[in-house]
């Protein structure tokens, strides 16, 4: 159970991450819309953000498969 516990702190952490990244991912992709000189950096931003959002899902899925096995495995032996 405790590894359930910390698959959730984990994606909760993912998940206020994502949001932040989120934040960030605008804020360059509205530097790069106003045509900004050299936008490398904003780029990199925002495929940063990409990647954290990516995490988050993928352990969102994760986390939602374990507990929809766990809940059928309740649902069996009772």
């Amino acid at each position: 159970m405790s590894n359930l516990k910390t698959q959730v702190a984990i994606t909760m952490s993912l998940g206020i991450l994502s949001l932040i990244a989120g934040l960030l991912a605008h804020l360059a992709l509205t530097d790069i819309f106003h045509a900004e000189p050299d936008v490398s950096l904003e780029w990199n931003v925002v495929r940063l953000c990409a990647a954290i959002i990516a995490a988050f899902v993928i352990s969102a899925i994760l986390l939602l498969k374990k507990i929809y096995r766990l809940i059928q495995v309740e649902k069996n032996s009772s």
